[in-house]
């Protein structure tokens, strides 16, 4: 069916413009993808059809979700490896991706399709985030108790294998401590004024964008349900 397409801006924002070539073949990633970023069946099949499409533009998965509703909408947040998407980005996603959804037709309602950013406190889907992201406060959710909770909170400490390192306070002491990557259920930078300065830093470093234009994508940035996007139909 054909989607409708919302474009969300992230944090950063140049406005390439890149003509898409002829899409390849199709490789199951089922197996390699975590359920951070594909959760459901579904979501897994439909990162199965996207991911190539994606991928052949030079940007990354980071996350994919089919959310239900009176009208379904479709998620993608996509990346550069080296991180810093732009609108213009999110807006060739869209129609790459509209294009092998249209022949594939995997989704029988209608839906919405958003393409977005993972934003300033971006959700952490892939083991090389955690280590990304070294010194930067998250919180993390995972799949089972562990010491009797599921939610921690603390400064990433970087990766060692398979497992997530996190420094947390306990008993007013700082102790790290190592999560398998496979135990993760959900976790997502803590947007503070440190990150917001250090990706202002960023943009104005490489003379993307001055602070009047962050001022206002800050506004703009946050959770999926709180963005507010333009909609045109496709």
């Amino acid at each position: 069916l054909y989607p409708q397409q919302q474009l969300l801006p992230g944090p950063n924002l140049k406005l390439p413009n890149v003509t898409t070539g002829p899409v390849g073949p199709f490789f199951c990633f089922w197996n390699l993808m975590s359920d951070l970023i594909a959760k459901t069946a579904m979501d897994r099949r439909l990162a199965d059809i996207i991911t190539p499409v994606i991928e052949g533009l030079g940007f990354e998965l980071v996350r994919i979700r089919l959310m239900g509703g009176a009208t379904r909408t479709l998620q993608i947040m996509a990346d550069r490896p080296e991180g810093g998407i732009e609108v213009d980005d999110c807006g060739e996603i869209s129609t790459a991706v509209s294009a092998v959804l249209d022949v594939e037709d995997p989704i029988e309602e209608n839906y919405v399709l958003e393409v977005s950013s993972p934003g300033i406190d971006r959700p952490l889907t892939r083991l090389k985030d955690f280590e990304m992201w070294k010194g930067w406060e998250a919180r993390v959710e995972t799949t089972e108790l562990i010491d009797g909770r599921r939610r921690f909170k603390g400064t990433l400490a970087g990766i060692d294998g398979d497992e997530v390192l996190i420094e947390i306070e306990e008993a007013g002491e700082t102790l790290t401590i190592g999560l398998q990557f496979e135990w993760l259920a959900d976790a997502k930078l803590i947007l503070t004024d440190e990150l917001i300065t250090e990706m202002l830093r960023q943009r104005k470093a490489s003379g993307v964008v001055d602070e009047s234009q962050f001022d206002e994508i800050q506004e703009t940035d946050g959770d999926d349900e709180e963005d507010a996007p333009e909609a045109t139909k496709h």
